[in-house]
């Protein structure tokens, strides 16, 4: 079994739940509250800026040319073209790319963010690759699931078919081949792998329900 399915298998309750969360289905359904769409675009824009500086760290840590360019490419086309797609997002809410800027992060955002720049900086590479997974399978899965519950196009159908397009599709298996590798080359990291993979996923399901519930500081 390839380790990128032994940390599917492990991370199977979490995957679950996602699918169950009522963010999820409601989004397929197009009967998400607008609000809580906002949030989440709000939330994710800043997201991704950490996002993407995982993706560089992860490439300054390679030690091979080609996984050093392919890292630090990711980095560059979140910065350029992701973003870009959350903008287009929030301006049809009426949401401009200051305001996204200005976003204050949610503690669930703070807590992710903080984890995957924290294992970035001190983990190793293996560690690494397992930490930024869950979010790219994550988001191709929970897509899948949600275009069979979609019953017809309506006003999140672009979401839905963002993560579920041929260039994400590509992504996502050029990452879960470089878990695979980084597995089979360190094995005696496959505990910290898992370990960094689970907190991750765990974060994406509370990244849902964050959304879902537009969390605060309450002060």
């Amino acid at each position: 079994m390839a380790f990128s399915d032994r940390l599917l298998e492990a991370g199977a309750d979490v995957w679950a739940a996602q699918m169950d969360h009522p963010f999820v289905r409601e989004l397929a359904a197009g009967t998400l509250e607008e609000a809580a769409f906002e949030f989440w675009v709000k939330q994710d824009y800043r997201y991704l800026l950490d996002y993407a500086r995982l993706f560089a760290i992860a490439g300054a840590k390679a030690d091979d040319e080609a996984t050093m360019t392919h890292l630090l490419g990711v980095a560059h086309g979140v910065l350029d073209e992701e973003m870009e797609l959350h903008r287009s997002f929030a301006a049809d809410y009426g949401i401009d790319e200051a305001e996204l800027e200005s976003v204050e992060k949610a503690p669930t955002c703070v807590a992710y963010t903080n984890f995957l720049l924290r294992t970035a900086y001190e983990g190793s590479i293996a560690e690494l690759a397992a930490a930024l997974y869950p979010c790219m399978q994550g988001y191709l899965d929970v897509a899948e699931h949600m275009a069979e519950l979609a019953d017809g196009e309506h006003r999140y159908s672009p979401f839905i078919e963002t993560y579920t397009g041929e260039e994400f599709r590509e992504a996502t298996a050029w990452c879960r081949s470089f878990v695979d590798r980084c597995g089979e080359r360190y094995p005696g990291e496959h505990g910290a792998m898992e370990a960094a993979f689970l907190r991750s996923a765990k974060l994406e399901y509370r990244f849902w329900e964050m959304a879902y519930t537009r969390e605060g500081w309450g002060l």
